[in-house]
């Protein structure tokens, strides 16, 4: 023991620094935001992407349409494009689905809040319902109420007869509940990425992005 304590003088002090460091170093991984490597695949980014500027191109292109002259001879043609885009949102949601059960969304940041989380995964989904939803309803209250959708003018969609209940039931979805979901769920999802991003700093926002260069 004399032997022990001669040579080894520092031993346990230095072992109790050791264990602290070591106890540090791995709070300190588990609190970290995500790896640069813990982001979505190219191709779900993409996906994202694109819907979200059609999103912002297929808003507008309803509040004009609605609110110009019916004899407007420009209002047909904003009624093709907002049908139409509607229909590609309708698709790439639809591939993205099927794309993210093959490929897992990233795990969020570690220390995230339990409710945080919870909210992040209930208001994605509800975001995914939506766009789906949406145009859905836009084709069964233009196909029930009698009207053609063409895509982009290259061809027309199979239409369904008419039939004024289906028409008023989706007309009742489409506008006076979707469209304030659709709002109500964007400014969620944009408020919170910029919550995550210029509040928490988790690197949440990262997920979505390619990886950046370091400086």
């Amino acid at each position: 023991m004399l032997l022990q304590a001669l040579v080894f003088p520092y031993s346990a002090s230095a072992a109790g620094d050791f264990m602290s460091t070591a106890d540090h170093a791995t709070r300190v991984r588990v609190e970290a935001p995500p790896a640069a490597g813990a982001r979505y695949t190219a191709t779900a980014q993409a996906l994202h992407w694109i819907t979200a500027l059609l999103m912002f191109a297929v808003l507008p292109l309803a509040w004009v349409m609605l609110n110009m002259p019916k004899e407007a001879e420009s209002r047909g043609l904003l009624f093709t494009l907002h049908k139409s885009i509607g229909l590609t949102i309708f698709a790439l949601v639809a591939f993205r689905l099927l794309w993210r059960a093959r490929h897992p969304a990233p795990p969020l940041a570690e220390g995230l809040p339990p409710w945080i989380a919870r909210s992040a995964v209930t208001s994605h989904w509800l975001l995914y319902l939506i766009l789906v939803g949406m145009p859905i309803s836009g084709y069964l209250l233009t196909a029930a109420g009698g009207y053609p959708i063409s895509f982009f003018g290259l061809f027309n969609v199979p239409g369904l007869p008419k039939n004024e209940a289906l028409d008023r039931a989706a007309t009742w979805a489409h506008v006076a509940v979707g469209q304030w979901a659709v709002y109500a769920l964007i400014l969620l999802h944009v408020g919170a990425t910029a919550w995550h991003a210029a509040v928490r700093r988790d690197g949440v926002l990262n997920r979505m992005l390619p990886p950046q260069a370091e400086r």
